[in-house]
């Protein structure tokens, strides 16, 4: 940003000839951005090329000369092993704090597995119960702002989706109590409980206890608990900490209410990792059913090509470590660049989390689909406003995911400048029509 470009005072306290001033001058920084005709993609949450080349030894795991069978001595390249090789499930199960006899291992997409479990709820029911397309209704809970791709797995099933708000230890807890315990067309909710989708925010304890000590109206509820970011810290010496919900549902005398899903899709390959489904041994044996008619057995080599690059979840964790190495100053300079050049004008706020994937931006209301609008045209592209809500529909026009991960550094801070001169044109634009109205 140019010198004459920092702003000392907040813009809530301009009169409308200094407002005037200052979006004549972000408009000429808006079009110096333009006139350089950038191509800078911040939409996603994916690895970049650096995070995705520290697995390539994993390419190396395994060979033509290679045993490729298990410790019982299954042959990992025939058909079986429907639920996944022994050896997989204790490396995941490490990996998401589960017991390996609570696990079934799946193919590269946790998404998938999530997509899978609406359908059998849908099509068969869960456990005895109604299945969900021969109700009248059926309704999830969905904290905001949250995760896209789970709000479009519901919406695809016509699912009506009730908005819970996100707190910074969780969903408001008060909120989900009273409507499960009150409508037995509610069946489930979709959690990010660790460094959440998009704010980075971890449940409290207090919040997973109370999640395993629900007591909803629908026998056939379901926590939808996507753990997707368990072991994906920034910091060594600060990690937010989650206690296990499958021991808290037991505790509670509700050991079936919860599904837990993850994968290692950013940890080595996004498009070739593994996923996984942990829960209680009732609700396995209903998947395992299931899957008998869908699949014969998932990649085995891959899970062994797994646990051979890794070995144990001591070796996952220290892979972990290059990864947060790689992307940490990434999450430092959107945070700095926010500060930098937000904090004097007084306007957005943000998250600064421990660990994930994504920091959550709010707006000053009625504004985000103009920044992300006015960033796209000056070759920045963000994920789309709205989309942190059902139906894409944020009724405060407030909230924009930033994702640092997939751009190089400096393309990073390039977007950011982008994006910070979007903010404080559209805001300054907004105050202005204000004060004219």
């Amino acid at each position: 940003m140019s010198q004459e470009a920092t702003q000392q005072k907040k813009y809530v306290e301009m009169n409308k000839q200094e407002l005037e001033q200052e979006i004549t001058m972000l408009k000429a920084e808006y079009k110096r951005f333009q006139e350089m005709e950038l191509n800078l993609n911040m939409s996603r949450g994916k690895p970049c090329r650096e995070q995705l080349d520290i697995s390539m030894g994993m390419m190396d795991a395994l060979n033509s000369e290679a045993d490729l069978s298990c410790e019982d001595g299954t042959d990992c390249r025939n058909y079986g092993v429907l639920d996944g090789i022994h050896e997989a499930k204790v490396l995941i199960g490490a990996m998401m704090e589960n017991k390996p006899e609570n696990i079934i291992i799946y193919g590269n997409s946790s998404l998938n597995v999530m997509y899978d479990t609406v359908s059998r709820a849908f099509t068969h029911g869960i456990m005895g119960n109604t299945p969900w397309c021969k109700l009248d209704k059926v309704k999830f809970l969905c904290p905001v702002p949250g995760y896209d791709r789970h709000f479009a797995i519901t919406e695809y099933f016509g699912i009506e989706m009730i908005p819970v708000e996100m707190t910074p230890t969780g969903p408001d807890m008060d909120e989900v109590e009273r409507l499960v315990a009150n409508d037995d067309s509610i069946k489930g909710i979709w959690c990010v409980p660790k460094y959440s989708n998009p704010q980075g925010y971890s449940y409290s304890d207090e919040t997973v206890r109370r999640f395993a000590r629900l007591r909803p109206a629908a026998r056939d509820f379901r926590i939808f608990w996507d753990n997707a970011y368990g072991i994906h810290h920034l910091y060594d010496g600060q990690q937010d900490y989650l206690i296990e919900i499958l021991e808290e549902c037991k505790k509670a005398g509700s050991p079936d209410l919860v599904y837990k899903f993850s994968s290692t899709s950013k940890i080595t390959f996004p498009g070739s990792g593994i996923a996984a489904i942990a829960t209680s041994l009732n609700n396995l044996e209903e998947i395992k059913a299931q899957l008998t008619y869908q699949t014969i057995g998932h990649d085995k080599v891959n899970q062994l090509r797994h646990v051979r690059f890794f070995g144990d979840i001591k070796h996952m964790k220290e892979h972990m470590k290059k990864h947060a190495a790689i992307i940490r100053p990434k999450f430092e300079a959107v945070i700095s660049i926010l500060e930098r050049d937000l904090v004097p004008c007084g306007i957005g706020e943000w998250t600064n989390p421990k660990g994930g994937y994504f920091i959550s931006f709010d707006a000053p209301d009625g504004c985000a689909k103009a920044i992300v609008d006015r960033a796209k045209k000056a070759g920045v592209t963000m994920t789309n406003a709205g989309a942190t809500y059902p139906y894409g529909r944020d009724p405060h026009d407030s909230n924009i995911r930033i994702a640092p991960t997939f751009p190089s550094l400096s393309d990073l801070k390039l977007a950011m400048d982008v994006f910070t001169v979007c903010v404080r044109l559209v805001a300054a634009e907004k105050l202005l029509a204000n004060l004219q109205a």
